[in-house]
């Protein structure tokens, strides 16, 4: 299967109190709509989280309002047109089942059933683990007896630390213990992946090539037991549905490096799903599906039908505004993989992170991202053996397996960064266990805040004077073949109900015996928190003490842009084409409003120079104009100079 570049995920969650259903549907015009807005996949539904079943069935969950056989027009009238019909089926969601089998729902530990109140809209959370689970097998054999599967898309696919009788009971089978939280997570995440692994068997029976994806809103190293039972990656990220800007492009950093084919999916919403009457500033839609374009993934767009069936113009003219652009654009991002050098290890593969996108994970990525750095994202069982530096951010401590793919990669010749506990044991986080590590660990700083100067080493572009550091770090000793970097400068005192200074925090004092930031070889620690500190305070003095560190360790990167930090470049390869291709992208998101992120203005760039260290192409133009691009080699370094940047440029350098 080649995953189409432009879709549309459909959703159609509709009450069974709204009838008719599909009255004004038209087949026809359903499907020349969606080739008109240069749309070659769109996600149709079987059932909703309603429960409600949209075509023909020998089950009672048939929408009651529903006179026609809907989604087997869907895909015949799409298919004529090109069009592929991925199957969507929800799962944990079904409030059909949930009122007729309460006995099916999850139990939490205190004995609530999971998921909205009786008197409060919304869903209802089914388990796993119940006699639910044989009735979505049933029902989706049945899709396969009736329809022409091009794909299934699952959903919901979430497991709490469920404590209903048949979890209490699995539990004890497997020798776990329903009081500990660790096994509770433990067992509900093997019920997920034996639900996985069953569903992909069975459609596998009978179809051996349609594609599957499990959706869980979200993509970490969770899934990586069962990945062999997906056939790409579909990565729900709504900017304006509470992801952020940061949420898709850091996860992607990640899932792209998993051997499977990774689709972006936002939606053309306003806010967030089914934000009927919500329309997304056509900037912000161009910058979310050309962000997944340049980070060497392919589009989906969110849509809801309308009960009536009919799809809305204006959205469809919104959609195919940006599909148009991105159909020019697809022959340089075809089987395109991106050309990176630093990994940031995620806190997601230790069970640290602190929230949707991780803070530390969070602030690497912003520092690396404004300073034009081409990253991935990795875990324990990524290959390191291509990155030159590899970040661990703020709390990514270690057991042993994990200390020794650490010393290995050392030893192998890379370079390492590493805050705050970061190296430490993972039980106590008491010490550090990495032999390589530059200091020894005394305890937790005696004064917060505590300010930082750095040493002429990493001074650049840094304001001579002692930086505050908002936040608790650790006090530790250099060991004797070491160099400080930065030195730790102590306060008067801490700010306490028996003394205090001004508004906020107490002047600082004297220069402390400590370090704040030490190199030994390869090495380089922070005793602060910096990655997760710039995320929540920004303070610019902190991207830049990690910046200059990383020159050290990284003196020739693979783009050097004069650039501002607003500007996304990424470097990707399509090998089979022997060419190198460079995105640059420049839209700004904002978060003017209380609760929406969003962007409103394309900023255009002018004359926007950049170098790669790369061999000399054969030619270089952009694309999809295919205007030629003048280049010279200097320095073992590609450079050449965008004419203008007007939201989205692409450079190809073929050799």
């Amino acid at each position: 299967m080649t995953l189409p570049f432009r879709q549309v995920h459909l959703d159609f969650h509709t009450s069974e109190k709204i009838t008719p259903i599909a009255q004004d549907f038209d087949p026809e015009r359903f499907a020349r709509t969606l080739a008109e807005a240069h749309v070659n996949s769109v996600t149709c539904f079987s059932r909703c989280h309603h429960g409600m079943i949209y075509h023909d069935t020998r089950f009672e969950a048939r929408h009651p309002g529903l006179s026609r056989n809907l989604l087997a027009e869907q895909i015949e009238a799409c298919h004529r047109h090109g069009i592929r019909v991925p199957i969507y089926i929800s799962v944990g969601w079904d409030e059909f089942q949930a009122k007729r089998h309460p006995e099916w729902l999850e139990v939490g530990v205190d004995g609530k059933l999971q998921g909205a109140a009786p008197l409060q809209a919304g869903w209802r959370k089914l388990c796993f683990n119940s006699p639910y689970i044989e009735y979505v097998l049933e029902q989706t054999q049945e899709v396969l007896e009736n329809f022409p599967v091009d794909g299934f898309f699952f959903d919901i696919i979430h497991q709490g630390q469920c404590v209903c009788h048949s979890c209490l009971a699995g539990m004890l089978t497997q020798g776990l213990d329903p009081e500990r939280e660790e096994h509770r997570v433990r067992y509900a995440r093997s019920v997920l992946d034996r639900f996985c692994r069953r569903t992909t068997a069975m459609v596998r029976e009978r179809h051996r090539e349609c594609s599957i994806f499990y959706n869980a809103g979200h993509v970490s190293p969770v899934i990586r037991p069962v990945l062999d039972t997906f056939t790409h990656l579909e990565l729900e990220s709504l900017p304006s549905g509470g992801y952020g800007y940061d949420h898709f492009p850091l996860t992607v950093r990640y899932a792209r490096n998993l051997g499977l084919d990774t689709l972006g999916m936002t939606g053309k919403f306003q806010k967030c799903w089914a934000d009927f009457g919500g329309f997304k500033n056509p900037p912000a839609l161009e910058h979310e599906c050309f962000t997944a374009l340049a980070e060497g993934s392919r589009c989906s767009i969110g849509d809801q039908l309308h009960p009536r069936g009919t799809l809305d113009p204006a959205t469809y003219q919104l959609i195919g505004a940006v599909y148009r652009s991105v159909a020019e654009k697809e022959p340089w991002c075809q089987a395109a993989r991106a050309v990176t050098e630093i990994a940031i290890f995620t806190p997601e593969a230790i069970g640290r992170q602190d929230g949707r996108v991780d803070s530390a994970a969070g602030g690497a990525y912003r520092m690396l991202l404004e300073a034009h750095h081409q990253f991935d994202v990795v875990d324990a069982e990524s290959d390191w053996s291509r990155y030159r530096v590899l970040i661990l951010p703020d709390r990514i401590t270690l057991d042993e397996p994990l200390r020794q793919r650490v010393s290995d990669y050392l030893h192998g010749g890379g370079n390492l960064i590493l805050s705050y506990k970061s190296g430490t044991d993972r039980e106590t986080e008491s010490h550090f266990v990495l032999d390589e590590m530059p200091v020894r660990l005394l305890g937790e700083a005696r004064y917060s805040p505590d300010f930082v100067t750095p040493r002429e080493t990493i001074a650049a572009h840094i304001p001579p004077s002692e930086h505050v550091m908002y936040e608790r770090g650790l006090e530790v000793e250099p060991l004797a073949d070491a160099e400080a970097l930065a030195d730790v400068w102590w306060p008067f005192f801490n700010r306490t109900w028996e003394h205090f200074c001004s508004h906020s925090h107490t002047p600082v004092e004297r220069k402390s015996n400590f370090p704040a930031v030490v190199r030994r070889g390869r090495v380089i620690y922070f005793a602060h928190p910096i990655f997760g500190m710039f995320m929540r305070h920004g303070a610019r003095t902190y991207k830049q003490l990690m910046l200059n560190t990383l020159a050290l360790l990284l003196p020739d990167p693979l783009v050097q842009a004069e650039a501002p930090t607003t500007a996304h470049i990424t470097l990707l390869h399509q090998p089979q084409d022997r060419r190198h291709v460079l995105h640059v992208l420049h839209y700004i998101p904002e978060h003017r409003y209380s609760d929406i992120h969003t962007i409103e203005d394309v900023l255009p760039l002018h004359n926007l120079r950049v170098g790669l260290r790369l061999p000399a192409p054969r030619r270089a133009y952009l694309a999809p104009s295919m205007a030629p691009l003048p280049f010279e080699g200097k320095d073992g370094r590609v450079w050449l100079t965008i004419p203008e940047v007007r939201g989205h440029a692409i450079v190809a350098l073929e050799a």
